[in-house]
Order: C-alpha cells, then sequence, then structure tokens
C-alpha cells in the first residue's frame, strides 16, 4: 500500500476563485475544516504566493500573514505551509512566515529556470522549513529536461520536488512519464510530488498515476477550488485513494461536507466550462483565465482566441502583461479584416 501526503491548496491555488479576496474568519473556518478532515498540510498564501498582491496579479483583502497567523491558530493538528515565487516574493518573506508558525514552504519556478530558486531554497532551510521545488508548467518541458531541473533544486538543499500541473494540460500516461523521470533522477531520501488542475477533467486520474509512479506528495483542494477549472478535489482523491489502496490518512465524508460548506460559505464552485478547458488544452497558465476574460470583455473578441494564442506563443506565468497585447492585436486584426 502506497502511503501519500496531501497538502490542500483551497487558501492559497483557491485564492483565484475569490478575487484573493479571503478574510480571517473564513481561513478560520476552512482551516479548522480541514484539519478535522485529517488534512495534515494546508497552504495558505495569496494565489500567486507571498508578495503576489499587487497591481499584476490582483492586490489581496487582507495580509496574507494575517491569514497565516489565523490558519495556524484554527489548525492544531495540520503543518502550515506556504508558497513562494522568487521574484514575485522576496526571500526575507520565508524567515517571517516561518516565525508564524509556517512549517512547510514551497519554492516555485518556471520548469526550465530551477537556478533562480538556490537563495530561496537555502534560506528556507536555514530558518528550519521544510522546503520542496515546485517546477510550474511541467507539461512544457520533457520528462528528462524535467528532471535535470528537479536535479538542480535537489542539489540546492530541497527536501523533495513536485511535477506541477500548471495549465491542466497533463493526461494520465505524461503525468506518469513525468514523475518516473523524477523518481530515477533524485536520491531515494528526495520526495516527489505532484501538483494537479482540472482543466482536461484529468486532476485525480493524473494524481494516481503520479502515485504509481513513486509520488509520495500531491495537492488538492475542497471542491476544487483553484486557478482555471481548479484543482484536483480533495475530497474526490480521498475516496479514490482508499478505493485504491492508498493510505492517505484522510476522511472522506468530512472533506465531502466540508466542500459543501467551503462552496456554500464563498459563494464559489470550481469552473469546469468552454474557456478553463481551453487552458487546458492550449497549456496556458490555469491563473491566466481571470486576467484572459477581462481582456476579452475590453477588446471585444473571443476568450478561445486569446488562450490559444497565448498557448501558440508559449506565454508563461510572469507574462501576464502578454494577455493584453494579444488582446489587442486581435481586436486589430478583426478590425482589418472587418474593413476589407
Amino acid at each position: 500500500m502506497s502511503t501519500v501526503r496531501v497538502t490542500d491548496s483551497t487558501l492559497r491555488d483557491g485564492s483565484h476563485t475569490v478575487a484573493h479576496a479571503f478574510t480571517v474568519e473564513q481561513v478560520s473556518r476552512i482551516a479548522a475544516l480541514l484539519d478535522a478532515g485529517g488534512v495534515p498540510v494546508i497552504e495558505v498564501a495569496h494565489g500567486d504566493g507571498l508578495g503576489g498582491s499587487s497591481f499584476n496579479y490582483g492586490f489581496s483583502a487582507t495580509d496574507e500573514r494575517e491569514l497565516i497567523r489565523a490558519a495556524v491558530q484554527a489548525a492544531p493538528n495540520a503543518t502550515i505551509a506556504t508558497l513562494l515565487l522568487p521574484g514575485i516574493g522576496l526571500a526575507h518573506e520565508l524567515e517571517q512566515v516561518a516565525q508564524l508558525g509556517v512549517g512547510v514552504v514551497r519554492i516555485a519556478t518556471h520548469c526550465t529556470e530551477a537556478d533562480i530558486a538556490a537563495e530561496h531554497i537555502q534560506i528556507a532551510r536555514d530558518a528550519g522549513l521544510e522546503v520542496n521545488g515546485f517546477l510550474m508548467m511541467s507539461h512544457l518541458t520533457e520528462p528528462d529536461a524535467l528532471a535535470e531541473q528537479a536535479q538542480l533544486m535537489e542539489s540546492y538543499g530541497a527536501h523533495g520536488v513536485y511535477v506541477v500541473d500548471s495549465a491542466g494540460a497533463l493526461v494520465p500516461s505524461t503525468a506518469s512519464a513525468r514523475v518516473a523521470a523524477l523518481r530515477r533522477a533524485l536520491d531515494h531520501t528526495t520526495k516527489v510530488g505532484f501538483h494537479a488542475h482540472d482543466n482536461l477533467g484529468c486532476g485525480v486520474g493524473n494524481t494516481l498515476a503520479a502515485v504509481a509512479e513513486g509520488a509520495v506528495m500531491v495537492d488538492g483542494s475542497l471542491a476544487g477550488l483553484g486557478a482555471g477549472a481548479g484543482n484536483m478535489a480533495t475530497e474526490l482523491f480521498a475516496a479514490a485513494a482508499e478505493r485504491s489502496e492508498i493510505d492517505a490518512r484522510l476522511d472522506v465524508l468530512k472533506l465531502a461536507a466540508a466542500a459543501d460548506e467551503v462552496s456554500e460559505l464563498l459563494g464559489v464552485r470550481a469552473v469546469r466550462d468552454a474557456a478553463s478547458l481551453t487552458v487546458g488544452y492550449a497549456g496556458v497558465y490555469s491563473s491566466f483565465l481571470l486576467h484572459a476574460q477581462r481582456a476579452a470583455a475590453r477588446f471585444g473578441v473571443p476568450i478561445g482566441d486569446i488562450l490559444l494564442t497565448l498557448g501558440e506563443r508559449r506565454v508563461v506565468g510572469g507574462q501576464e502583461d502578454m494577455i493584453l497585447d494579444v488582446a489587442a492585436e486581435l481586436a486589430e486584426q478583426a478590425l482589418l479584416v472587418g474593413e476589407k
């Protein structure tokens, strides 16, 4: 029987679904529900990680440090985690959150840019944190090349490395190939993780495939709340894991009830529509969806055309300004066609 550790990202990736407007009261309640459901690690941050509250990524309604403090108090049995993207979050913030009670940090980079994480991984380790690398948009590079990036993170001191399907573009065969490559390349003491998005409806299937290839850390969120079509639903994985004889140590019924309560509390559910499917089909960063919706409305162009163009140009996280550029170009092209 495989044993996995689940990190629930409702209070980080799920922040995208509420435009980063979590309140202290909401975080306290959700953290308490996750804790009661047996979730061992609960991630809390702006959707784009520490320091993400900005004009480019959307301002938070409440400072993330207050939300982290609330989660630490509300979930005494769980470890609180957070996420940082070098270039968005600052290294000294890792020391600050460690003092607030955070025990795990994920350092996230684009799948070909692990080298920018060296300083942050070392600082996190020096602060006494468990630190895991997070290789985003992992579908954009081949398994062996991804494994080389994971080895860099391992060499910097990461305790584990995640294959991150930021676009929800992987399917079970391509997810398992990447996890298998990491498992072959990394030392046996370095853990491998998998973070799924559900844009193609493969979140649970991809995660089960990842576990079969040696992933021992996986991510989900209640009701699948997250960027794009959302993350793998924690409560669905809890049930599927039990059926698959995977020891996730989760309470299926408590988490199912928690998912319903959280959806009602926040007034949102994971989005699974044509636009979110196109995010996965085009291989576009899931958090681009909201920005693309706004650009489509502003310039009067189909959101699908925007997403497909972004995918063709291999635009990645941190290039959100390109969304408006693409929308403006498409609007201009449509105008020229109309004038002929």
